[in-house]
């Protein structure tokens, strides 16, 4: 259940998608592919389309690469996003090419006639224009050493830019206000949302490795979240980019933002445990992680997996399916009814073969 308000903004689509204005929260990722070598990034597209990516980010740092725009659209099923940087004619080719949306920093894309060119064409194309400030990229902000100065300095370049493009009335405007900071993320985007009611594409940038990311995205995105604000999510990482897509719907999942995948449910064990909990719902990870198309179940279901009976019982009946139990065998449980008992060395196959029924049904 959600337990607070989402932020009012404007609706755009973008290449069918759309966020804002009270739309599900879009799940992104971005490849890290050559996109010289446009076999191999929509390879990478496909693995993202598969746990359930809604959006593509593929960043075009050449002409070359900017040409193979057309031959990954044709390829792909979701709505590509061109990340373009310093040169303006880089922008103009993806236009041509039929891409989705622009992402462009607006500290280094150009002169401010060369974005005038940019907004006439994107306008042309109906193509929205998502203005990214990132903290690193933006001299102001790199020489403050205040959390709350830096985060003024990220929403002044982009209410500048904002500016821009509302002067030539274009308004299929997304923002965001990245940082690695989280605390000067999140005065970042307080701000911008007060001043304007565009789309916010949310981030905590340069999160880092697959743990540590998870946990800092998590937090930071958790706060936004909380206080009503994002239209579109990226979990950051180093690392696969599948594992920002698995990151941002379990962060949304837990908010009460989305519906997806399996959550489970498990104890942290102690003395009255008399199974190796650990290893199995290690175990059980693994076997969901391989199941396919989990994305698409019409609910999220929760499954229980549970090494005693004081906790584990009222956690068991309160999952779609769940085990709870002792030493030898567990009592199996569906949406609360007791089915029997099953030998604890049968838990895990057990509850997968009733996802993949589930999934089936």
């Amino acid at each position: 259940m959600k337990f607070y308000k989402r932020s009012q903004t404007i609706r755009i689509s973008i290449g069918g998608v759309t966020v804002g204005g009270g739309s599900l929260i879009a799940v992104q990722s971005m490849t890290n592919t050559d996109s010289r070598n446009w076999r191999a990034t929509v390879k990478q597209i496909k693995q993202l389309e598969e746990v359930g990516c809604e959006v593509v980010r593929v960043s075009f740092p050449d002409l070359e690469s900017a040409c193979n725009v057309s031959k990954i659209k044709k390829n792909i099923k979701i709505p590509l996003v061109a990340d373009i940087h310093f040169d303006y004619k880089i922008a103009l080719e993806v236009i041509r090419q039929g891409v989705d949306k622009l992402r462009i920093n607006p500290e280094n894309i150009g002169s401010k006639d060369k974005i005038e060119i940019l907004v006439k064409e994107a306008k042309k194309a109906h193509i929205p224009i998502r203005i990214g400030v990132n903290a690193g990229s933006l001299k102001e902000a790199c020489n403050l050493n205040n959390s709350l100065l830096r985060a003024k300095a990220l929403v002044n370049s982009a209410m500048a830019h904002v500016k821009i493009l509302e002067k030539y009335d274009f308004h299929d405007i997304i923002v965001s206000l990245k940082s690695s900071n989280i605390n000067t993320t999140l005065q970042a985007y307080r701000i911008f949302a007060s001043k304007r009611n565009y789309p916010l594409h949310l981030g905590i940038t340069e999160a880092g490795s697959l743990r540590e990311g998870s946990i800092k995205s998590a937090a930071g995105l958790g706060i936004m979240l909380c206080d009503g604000i994002g239209d579109t999510v990226r979990v950051s990482l180093t690392a696969n980019p599948v594992e920002e897509i698995r990151v941002a719907y379990s962060i949304l999942k837990y908010m009460g933002l989305r519906d997806f995948g399996v959550e489970v449910i498990s104890c942290p064990t102690c003395s009255r445990c008399k199974v190796n909990l650990i290893e199995m719902v290690s175990k059980i990870e693994k076997e969901i992680s391989r199941i396919k198309n989990l994305n698409k179940l019409s609910k999220s279901l929760k499954i229980a997996l549970m090494g005693c009976v004081v906790n584990g019982l009222g956690e068991s009946k309160d999952a779609d399916f769940g085990i709870a139990g002792g030493e030898k065998e567990g009592i199996l449980f569906k949406n609360g009814k007791v089915l029997g008992e099953v030998s604890s060395d049968e838990w895990v196959d057990k509850l997968i073969y009733m996802i993949k029924d589930y999934q089936m049904s």
